[in-house]
């Protein structure tokens, strides 16, 4: 087993090793765990949530109502390049990811009874919580013998 160097118990390859999102080859790297993260509230019949989405611009994020499911998305494209005085590349980087999350919010929920607001990287949401609906009673029957 080879030791890794670390400062403070972090490796000091966490960083370098430390991409945005998780995808099938950076499996084995730390995942981001302050992307997307999600405190949802109980308040006077409506569901408040408060996203984080560090990095992100108002444009970069898409919030959809489909089937009863309430699905945030979260998706952005990066480059930077560095240059010598020649004007050749000494290192050139590209990024394009995306991630979302959905929520269960109820087949009652209307698109438009949803509430959205993008501000210093945190999206928040009011979303109205469903009425539920009680089963329809079956019609029971007794069996009579005789």
């Amino acid at each position: 087993m080879m030791m890794m160097p670390s400062l403070f118990g972090n490796s000091l390859f966490d960083e370098w090793m430390d991409f945005p999102f998780e995808s099938g080859f950076t499996k084995g790297a730390k995942r981001d765990t302050s992307l997307m993260r999600t405190d949802v509230k109980e308040k006077d019949g409506v569901y408040e949530l408060e996203m984080e989405l560090p990095g992100y611009q108002k444009e970069d994020v898409t919030a959809q109502l489909k089937d009863g499911y309430l699905t945030v998305q979260a998706s952005r494209s990066a480059s930077s390049d560095e240059k010598d005085e020649r004007g050749n590349y000494i290192r050139r980087e590209r990024y394009t990811g995306q991630c979302s999350r959905s929520f269960y919010v109820g087949e009652g929920v209307k698109q438009e009874d949803i509430h959205a607001k993008f501000e210093n990287g945190i999206l928040k949401l009011l979303v109205p919580k469903a009425e539920e609906r009680k089963p329809v009673e079956e019609n029971k029957f007794i069996a009579i013998e005789g």
